[in-house]
C-alpha cells in the first residue's frame, strides 16, 4: 500500500532532496522555501516541516542543495530570474535559521538553471542564463559561501568564435558528471530551450586544466536534430562502465547517449545514440538517475512519472509508470 512521506503546501512550485535523501526543500508561489525533516531517518516516519523562510517577494522556481561538504545550504532561482544562496546557521544560541549568504542578480538577463559540482580543488557553480550565456563560479573560501569568483563565461556553442547577441532562452538544463575522481577533469552537460538553434543542442563541457578554460568535448545531437530545443538533461552515475551515459529530452522524446572516455586528436569524445524513449504525453522537464545509473525516472507536463531501464541486451524499455493521485 502506498504511504505518503510528506504533505506539501498547495502553492508548492518545486522540490529538491538533499544528497543523503534525508531532507527535502520546497519552493512556493509566495516566495518561501520550506525544509522537511524526518524525526528518525532510519524509520519510515513521514517527513514534517521544520522551517519556512521567505526568500523573495516572487515565486521560487527552483531549489538546489549545495553539496554537503559545504554545510546545509540551498540555491534558489526565483521568477524574476534572480539567484540567491541561503545557509542554515545558528546565531546567539537561537534555533536554527536560514540566512541569506549571497545574492546574484543581473538586470539584463535571468537565471534559468543552477547546479553545483565538487572538483578536486574547489566547489564550482554553473549558471545558465536567458541570454544563452553560461557562467561558472568558483568558491574562494570553503568556509564562506558568500565568497564566489566568476571563473568563466561563454555560450553553449561548439565553435568558440561564434557569438549570438539576440538570443532568448525559455529554459535550460545542467547536469554535472557525478564522478569525483581526483584524476578526472570536471565536466558537465548543458542544453537550452531557445530561439537560437546553435545554442540548443546538449554539449559536454570539460575543464582544460592545462589552459585553464572550459572546452566542449561532445555534442549530443544527430545532424538533423541539432536545432531541437532541449528540456532536460541527466548524467548517470558510472559504476564500472567504460563509457558515460547521458539522457537528453527534446520534443522528439528522451534520447539515451553513450559518451566515450578517450578523446580523438581534436579533443572530441565519441558519442552514440543508443535509444529514443517515448511514452510521455508532452514535454519531459525533469529526469533523475538512481545511484547505480541503471534506472532513469522522468516526469513532465503530463504529470506522469515513468521509470526506464535497459535489459541485458542493452534494449531500453519502460519499467513502471505512476499516475498523479490527485
Amino acid at each position: 500500500m502506498e504511504k505518503p512521506i510528506a504533505t506539501l503546501d498547495i502553492d508548492t512550485t518545486c522540490s529538491s532532496w538533499n544528497y543523503s535523501g534525508q531532507r527535502l526543500a520546497t519552493g512556493s508561489l509566495h516566495g518561501t522555501i520550506t525544509v522537511f525533516d524526518s524525526p528518525d531517518p532510519a524509520s519510515s516516519s513521514p517527513f514534517s516541516s521544520t522551517s519556512k523562510t521567505r526568500v523573495h517577494d516572487d515565486a521560487v522556481l527552483k531549489v538546489v542543495w549545495v553539496p554537503p561538504e559545504y554545510g546545509d545550504a540551498v540555491a534558489c532561482v526565483c521568477k524574476d530570474g534572480s539567484l540567491s544562496l541561503w545557509e542554515e546557521v545558528v546565531e546567539d544560541a537561537q534555533p536554527l535559521q536560514w540566512k541569506l549568504c549571497k545574492s546574484f542578480k543581473n538586470k539584463s538577463t535571468q537565471v534559468l538553471d543552477v547546479q553545483f559540482g565538487v572538483c578536486s580543488t574547489s566547489l564550482k557553480m554553473v549558471v545558465a542564463c536567458s541570454d544563452g550565456h553560461v557562467k561558472v563560479y568558483e568558491l574562494i573560501d570553503p568556509l564562506e559561501l558568500k565568497n564566489w569568483q566568476l571563473q568563466a563565461e561563454f555560450q553553449n556553442v561548439i565553435d568558440s568564435l561564434s557569438t549570438f547577441a539576440k538570443t532568448s532562452c525559455l529554459s535550460a538544463s545542467i547536469s554535472w558528471n557525478p564522478q569525483k575522481g581526483e584524476s578526472q577533469e570536471a565536466s558537465f552537460v548543458l542544453g537550452f530551450n531557445s530561439n537560437t538553434q546553435q545554442l540548443n543542442s546538449s554539449k559536454v563541457w570539460e575543464f582544460d586544466q592545462a589552459h585553464n578554460r572550459w572546452v566542449p568535448v561532445a555534442e549530443l545531437a544527430l545532424p538533423a536534430d541539432k536545432g531541437d530545443q532541449v528540456y532536460s538533461v541527466a548524467w548517470a552515475p558510472n559504476i564500472g562502465r567504460s563509457y558515460e551515459v547521458i539522457a537528453v529530452s527534446t520534443n522528439k522524446g528522451i534520447a539515451i547517449w553513450h559518451v566515450g572516455s578517450n578523446p580523438d586528436l581534436d579533443g572530441r569524445l565519441s558519442v552514440e545514440k543508443v535509444a529514443l524513449l517515448s511514452g510521455h504525453g508532452g514535454e519531459v522537464w525533469q529526469m533523475e538517475w538512481d545511484m547505480s545509473g541503471m534506472t532513469l525516472a522522468t516526469t513532465g507536463s503530463d504529470g506522469m512519472v515513468r521509470l526506464w531501464q535497459a535489459n541485458l541486451n542493452g534494449v531500453w524499455h519502460e519499467q513502471a509508470a505512476f499516475e498523479p493521485t490527485s
